[in-house]
């Protein structure tokens, strides 16, 4: 059985940092990426239907972030794949960081603190995958994709 694909490999006109698409995401914080529309869902727990134009790529990870971690290989087939495996490893990092004894305000702090740490991006020497990942032509394309 072959690994899950991004639904959002057809986008075609993405902006891209090397070859990091820059999707659309449902959020109210200001940054480079194209802001979708919210929704209502009966849950605040829920995500949209993938048909929904409200399913953005933070919904897809969380979705198959189970199911893609159990193979072994994965074949690339866009922009769109290697933002689900960056997403993907990102979502494994983080909750390495959370233990089974910290109540949820601990592991919100410790989620938190992860999430505003200095990261590597492509192109920098401590990236995991810089053999799938172009580093960004510039300074400013850099600073655009740490945002």
């Amino acid at each position: 059985m072959p690994a899950y694909h991004s639904i959002f490999l057809q986008d075609t006109d993405v902006r891209l940092i090397g070859n990091f698409p820059l999707l659309p995401l449902r959020t109210r914080t200001r940054g480079p990426a194209y802001t979708l529309p919210t929704i209502s869902l009966p849950s605040p727990d829920l995500s949209p239907d993938p048909d929904s134009e409200s399913y953005d790529i933070l919904d897809e990870v969380l979705s198959l972030f189970r199911a893609n971690t159990f193979f072994r290989n994965f074949e690339i087939k866009g922009p769109a794949d290697r933002l689900l495996i960056y997403g993907i490893l990102f979502l494994s990092e983080a909750l390495g960081k959370v233990r089974a004894a910290m109540g949820a305000r601990d592991a919100e702090k410790a989620l938190n603190t992860t999430a505003l740490d200095q990261f590597a991006i492509p192109g920098d020497a401590s990236f995991p995958l810089n053999q799938a990942f172009e580093a960004p032509k510039d300074r400013s394309e850099a600073e655009t994709l740490r945002q």
